[in-house]
């Protein structure tokens, strides 16, 4: 039966509650639909114009089957036991997906404040969910800037005889060794937590009277402070969109869809408290507001923990909610859920915040199904064994055959794994340039350990560079037995991409997505080598420096070099500081200050 006919026999279904099954040329099940007016409901897949998705539903339709209701509240009943039994391929079909990041203050008796997706009932308090952990790192440098808790984790208990290096550059106030009392910092816990509940008017009076008292007594570097701290708290309270949770209980659903693609987040309140976030994927090719009562549906009848209420977002039909609400009280054995669309206040910012959510998650899975299609293209074009997932990329970097290095950077997925970065000290030259041999030393230290402790080998190595940095890496892998691994040289001139037995180069187009991966690895190998390689140059040069100061030899250099980050910070401590921190005597510490004070003065004099 092709799609006219099936179109004719439309017009000829009945005018009446119920289900429809589509099936295919195999006479498979392959999607189930309910409808007030079966007529009307299958009428509409083949008139009009229909979206994308439908059109690609209905290509596929062979023949469809009715069976008739009394009442469409039986229709989704009957509907969702259907799916369930027959599992057709173009219903939704739920997939979970990750969790969303928050601010967690813990519970201890010197509390500490970061970022986490884990909730972990130990009486913590959690602010969020945020749709990016950027938007938390952002939130979290500022507090750290005004309210300093401690970084170190564990018990406090046993006090330590002096403070770490964050006391000294005002990163903590030392709690470890008592120099803030418990009182003085649950007070500071408090002032962030008015911050992140959004109540922040009378941190910013106290700030502001602060700012104003430092400025009338002169003391102006203080007051700079203050007015930064004021700018940095009306910053968080502009950008945020935290609720106030109090006295907020039932779920929020989001969700947000792209073709058949769709992304569903759940925000569980009870009592005021974020208890739970549940993300599930899908596919489904059905429209998308029936997309979207199919999964919650299909959701409360298998939830554990279920609420009295739910808020969901604006429905072309607003009696859906109450039918669903209906139906699902026979499901759950008598249990009311009631479906509230939320118009203003405190329930619409936070069902914004799960449409937020899914938003920002379904754009992240575009974004990785995008990258798989150009892995799938990488793998054709270069003849790859298999999809290009882990690629390793590898880089040189000299200034005149000085503090030669080379980089490894690895890509997961097109995506960087830094974890995975690796830095190399070239050994092998000696003073001497020479690209080929400081390649060929890598690839053999990199690969040697990789066969050695039976690491996963990559599925294509990338080197930057043309034929001859392409022959050094083969030769190496070829002689340690790695024949099998495919790798390419990426040339910078014209983007040429390089493989093995092949003379001419292949080049892709500017705007390829394929070649887009390959310019990122290339890159971000050549960014890592340099950046190894520019804090080799500084580190002589800064080390030079300071063996130039009496009493200061390349052990003591060392010392320095490890505990500061820079000369800026040794300069900015006290002589008493210096050799708390060193163990240095209060004289060398003096010299060491004194000599760092000059030049310091020397450069801004220049």
């Amino acid at each position: 039966m092709n799609n006219v006919n099936i179109n004719l026999k439309a017009l000829n279904f009945p005018d009446k509650p119920g289900v429809y099954l589509m099936k295919d040329r195999q006479n498979k099940i392959i999607y189930i639909g309910k409808a007030k007016n079966l007529r009307k409901r299958i009428n509409s897949y083949f008139t009009g114009s229909p979206s994308p998705k439908t059109n690609f539903l209905v290509k596929n339709i062979k023949n469809i089957e009715t069976i008739i209701t009394k009442t469409e509240q039986e229709a989704l009943l009957l509907e969702n036991n259907l799916i369930k039994k027959w599992k057709p391929k173009y219903n939704i079909d739920l997939k979970d997906g990750k969790t969303y990041p928050v601010i967690r203050i813990t519970n201890e008796e010197y509390p500490r404040i970061f970022r986490t997706r884990r909730i972990i009932f130990d009486g913590s308090v959690y602010y969020g969910p945020f749709p990016s952990a950027h938007q938390i790192d952002t939130y979290l440098k500022l507090i750290d800037r005004m309210f300093p808790l401690r970084k170190c984790r564990g018990s406090l208990k046993k006090k330590r005889a002096h403070p770490c290096l964050n006391y000294y550059i005002g990163r903590c106030f030392s709690p470890c060794t008592g120099r803030i009392s418990k009182d003085e910092y649950r007070e500071m816990v408090g002032k962030i937590k008015s911050l992140l509940s959004g109540k922040a008017s009378e941190l910013i009076r106290d700030t502001r009277e602060r700012m104003l008292k430092a400025s009338r007594s002169l003391n102006f570097e203080e007051a700079a402070v203050f007015r930064d701290n004021l700018s940095s708290i009306k910053f968080i309270m502009d950008q945020q969109h935290i609720i106030d949770f109090s006295k907020l209980s039932g779920d929020y659903i989001g969700y947000c869809s792209s073709e058949h693609i769709f992304t569903f987040v759940i925000l569980q309140m009870r009592d005021g408290k974020l208890i739970g976030r549940e993300i599930f994927n899908s596919e489904s090719y059905a429209e998308t507001e029936e997309t979207f009562l199919h999964f919650i549906f299909q959701y409360y009848t298998e939830a554990q923990n279920i609420p009295s209420i739910v808020y969901i977002p604006e429905l072309t039909d607003s009696r859906q909610a109450t039918l669903l609400s209906e139906q699902l009280k026979s499901s759950l054995s008598g249990k009311k859920l009631r479906f509230i669309i939320p118009k203003r206040g405190k329930h619409l910012q936070t069902l914004k915040m799960a449409l937020e959510n899914a938003d920002e998650y379904l754009t992240s899975r575009l974004s990785m199904y995008k990258r798989t299609e150009d892995l799938a293209f990488l793998k054709k074009t270069l003849n790859l064994p298999s999809l290009p997932r882990r690629i390793e990329g590898f880089d040189i970097a000299h200034l005149s055959g000085q503090y030669t290095v080379a980089s490894m950077v690895s890509f997961r997925n097109g995506i960087p794994d830094k974890d995975k970065y690796r830095h190399f000290k070239i050994r092998s030259l000696k003073g001497r340039i020479d690209d080929f041999e400081a390649m060929r030393e890598v690839i053999a230290r990199r690969y040697t350990r990789v066969i050695n402790e039976e690491l996963d080998k990559p599925d294509l190595i990338l080197v930057d560079g043309g034929k001859g940095q392409l022959n050094a890496a083969k030769q190496i892998l070829n002689s340690i037995g790695l024949r099998s691994v495919p790798v390419a040289g990426l040339a910078k001139k014209n983007e040429e991409i390089f493989i093995p037995g092949q003379s001419n180069p292949i080049v892709l187009e500017k705007n390829s997505g394929a070649l887009r991966i390959l310019e990122q690895v290339r890159d971000e190998s050549h960014r890592f080598a340099n950046s190894l390689h520019g804090r080799l140059r500084r580190n002589s040069l800064t080390s030079s420096k300071l063996t130039s100061i009496p009493g200061i030899g390349k052990i003591r250099s060392k010392i320095l070099l490890e505990k500061f980050k820079s000369l800026d910070d040794i300069g900015n401590l006290s002589v008493k500081e210096i050799a708390e921190i060193t163990g240095f005597n209060n004289l060398l510490a003096s010299t060491v200050r004194d000599h760092l004070l000059k030049w310091h003065n020397e450069k801004k004099a220049e």
